[in-house]
């Protein structure tokens, strides 16, 4: 399976900021934003990851992230001229994921819950679409599913006016090997834009589009605005410090998969120049 973290936009909900600075570059308590999505795919098992970057904040990502071989991965980096919509993302990868099932994450979206990892990974061999549904209390700025009595998705709608739903669908997404022909009958929508939602309601129509509510001790937090980006770094702050273990540890995720080995992992932890965390990969190296 081939993950697509899509990094690109204006981050004009941002903006001043994001004036000289990619928003996936912004730090979400104590490492940059973009390593939260590349945590959750990792989590997946997935260790072949494309990054779709803007032209200008593109060589940054590259400095931050390298090719991925220090973590047993890869990246690699692909461009969004400008943004037209998340389905561009598949468009924009068709070389790569041809013929391959496909994860897309969005660059702003943090997951973090027991066992979520492991639940991921139940879709390595998706047939049709896998999407997600999270509740929250107010869900007029994302798409929303509609379900009936027995569970089943029977709609999506993009950003409604009036809600008929409070079931948001989360920046996650896992398609299998249609995705690329599915992804180019969508339409732009009113906004100009290629819109997950189309791209998912095409699966809805053959029957192959599967959702999955997220259970309440699973957190997704959308850091697009400054008061959401100020919640997840306090989010992450608390579950750190009192529990003591990090959320989205790049390094620690390799290893616990058997990506890289204990001298790998001896050698990123001396190369840190960062002492808190240095001293957190010391102390996995001390658990063995």
């Amino acid at each position: 399976m081939i993950g697509i973290v899509l990094a690109g936009g204006t981050g004009t909900r941002l903006y001043p900021i994001t004036k000289s600075v990619s928003k996936q570059l912004l730090p979400v308590y104590d490492k940059p934003m973009i390593h939260y999505p590349i945590a959750t795919l990792m989590h997946a098992g997935i260790r072949d990851i494309l990054l779709i970057t803007t032209s200008q904040d593109q060589s940054s990502f590259k400095r931050l992230l390298g090719d991925g071989s220090q973590l047993g991965i890869r990246f690699r980096y692909l461009i969004q001229a400008e943004p037209k919509g998340l389905v561009e993302a598949f468009t924009i990868a068709e070389k790569y994921i041809r013929g391959k099932k496909t994860s897309l994450i969005l660059g702003d979206n943090i997951f973090h819950g027991t066992s979520l990892g492991k639940e991921l990974r139940r879709y390595e061999k998706v047939e049709g679409a896998q999407i997600f549904g999270y509740r929250v209390k107010d869900p007029s700025q994302y798409g929303v599913a509609e379900i009936n009595k027995n569970g089943e998705i029977v709609s999506i709608v993009e950003k409604p006016s009036a809600l008929g739903s409070n079931i948001a669908i989360p920046g996650l997404y896992f398609y299998d090997e249609s995705v690329i022909e599915k992804s180019k009958l969508v339409k732009p929508s009113k906004r100009g834009e290629l819109e997950i939602s189309s791209l998912n309601q095409l699966y809805l129509e053959d029957g192959s589009l599967n959702l999955k509510i997220l259970p309440r001790g699973t957190a997704w937090l959308d850091t697009g605005e400054f008061e959401t980006l100020y919640e997840a770094g306090s989010f992450v702050r608390v579950l750190q410090e009192r529990q003591g273990y990090k959320i989205a540890c790049l390094e620690e995720i390799a290893f616990r998969n058997g990506w890289i080995d204990y001298l790998q992992l001896e050698n990123i932890m001396h190369r840190c120049l960062n002492l808190d965390h240095k001293s957190y990969l010391s102390q996995i190296l001390s658990e063995l």
